[in-house]
């Protein structure tokens, strides 16, 4: 064979083709945005769960219980886990009529008991009552716990993954992360504490009791997530609110009816302050709104004041949430690191008047997706009583200072950087 046969025989290559070269190009980009924040998430995670093997749990400090006259509606803020499930469990066993009961964890150890006992007993002597708790929440949880239930206790689990999907994909992804009881449409109770010892114990929280007219927006937070998946006698029935108006609002986030309310009252109390905004959340993760409002808020002199927890008890929401940490130091925002302990406060209080309490924190999942229930209460003297909450953990809080942050690792900056395709997930 001669060499201009050989040559004829060599295969061929295809003509350079731009477009293909751009399509390769953006697939392998694509991969990337995927894989490499996860995978980087991944690692955090387990390096976190060896780093916190064999750590003892701490109690953690409680600034008190205080008390408030809002209108009609007396307000207890409790910030003690132990406190709190006292209360409820109290609240239980004095029901006459109904019970309704939500929460988004629910473990199985004693306080986890406590709640099951105190509803099977109420049912046992009468009483109508609805539970609910999310199933993605409570997947680790053993089923048999929640076979307990007396057969007169009606239960819905939030299904974790077998919904109806193809109605809507915004409308039936959202988590039940409300946390809220009512006990015959005159006491309610509504706030960060999931049921479970370590909460109880180790956990620095705030839940708000009420008693007055206000319970009725509470009541109906939990009728409207019950009666989207229940029609006919296994509905909740309507019930009359006791007062047109009260100084109490409750905004109620609805995925199934694609109603978000609390992410409005909270950019609303934003544009209006004009002295200072405290905020506490254990996960802050804020879309561009709510980040350029505390921005411009600092920017034209409001004391703004962002409290978090030094290390929660998610891992990579702490390191997403530090990529927002140069951009709101920058607008002269205050970054408090509660190092106490975990501090699950999800709380606000704008120019000692504007004050929520609830269950939402400020990320995307908490504002645009899951269920989830706030009460909003305009009034100086509650205020002030949220104010000296703020204040007391503060006092066990780290501040962040600009030249120190900017030397940080450089290691850490890459991180930063890596998981900022994750901010529209958390």
């Amino acid at each position: 064979m001669d060499l201009a046969q050989r040559l004829r025989r060599l295969p061929t290559r295809r003509p350079f083709s731009v477009r293909a070269a751009l399509r390769r190009s953006v697939t392998v980009g694509a991969v990337g945005l995927v894989v490499v924040p996860i995978a980087t998430a991944i690692a955090l995670t387990g390096y976190d769960l060896v780093k916190r093997r064999g750590r003892r749990l701490r109690p953690v400090r409680r600034p008190g219980t205080y008390e408030a006259q809002v209108g009609s509606d007396a307000m207890t803020l409790f910030t003690s886990g132990e406190d709190v499930y006292d209360a409820m469990i109290e609240a239980i066993d004095a029901a006459e009529e109904t019970v309704k009961f939500e929460t988004y964890i629910w473990k199985a150890d004693d306080t986890g008991q406590r709640f099951v006992d105190a509803l099977n007993r109420a049912a046992a002597r009468g009483v109508q009552v609805w539970a609910s708790y999310d199933g993605f929440a409570n997947l680790v949880v053993p089923s048999r716990f929640f076979r307990q239930f007396d057969p007169r206790v009606q239960v819905y689990r939030l299904p974790a993954f077998t919904r109806p999907y193809w109605r809507g994909l915004i409308r039936y992804t959202g988590f039940n992360h409300s946390k809220v009881l009512v006990v015959d449409g005159d006491v309610g109770f509504v706030g960060g504490y999931n049921v479970g010892e370590v909460y109880a114990k180790h956990w620095r929280d705030t839940h708000v009791r009420i008693q007055g007219p206000a319970v009725w927006g509470l009541d109906r937070s939990i009728v409207a997530l019950w009666n989207e998946a229940h029609i006919g006698d296994d509905s909740i029935p309507w019930a009359a609110p006791r007062a047109w108006e009260t100084d109490v609002s409750v905004h109620a986030n609805l995925p199934a009816q694609l109603v978000y309310p609390i992410r409005n009252s909270y950019l609303s109390a934003i544009d209006r302050a004009t002295r200072h905004i405290y905020i506490n959340t254990p996960y802050f993760i804020p879309d561009q709104q709510v980040l350029g409002a505390l921005k411009s808020a600092a920017q034209r002199g409001v004391d703004v004041q962002v409290m978090v927890p030094k290390d929660s008890n998610h891992v990579v929401s702490d390191w997403v949430s530090r990529g927002f940490y140069t951009e709101m130091l920058e607008a002269g925002i205050t970054i408090l690191l509660y190092a106490g302990g975990m501090i699950h406060a999800k709380t606000a209080t704008v120019d000692g008047v504007w004050s929520t309490v609830g269950t939402a924190n400020i990320d995307r999942l908490s504002l645009s997706f899951n269920y989830e229930t706030n009460v909003v209460v305009v009034d100086p003297d509650f205020a002030a009583r949220m104010e000296e909450i703020f204040r007391a953990d503060a006092q066990h809080a780290e501040r962040v200072e600009s030249p120190r942050w900017g030397d940080r690792h450089g290691l850490a900056r890459v991180v930063e950087t890596l998981l900022v395709p994750l901010r529209p997930l958390l």
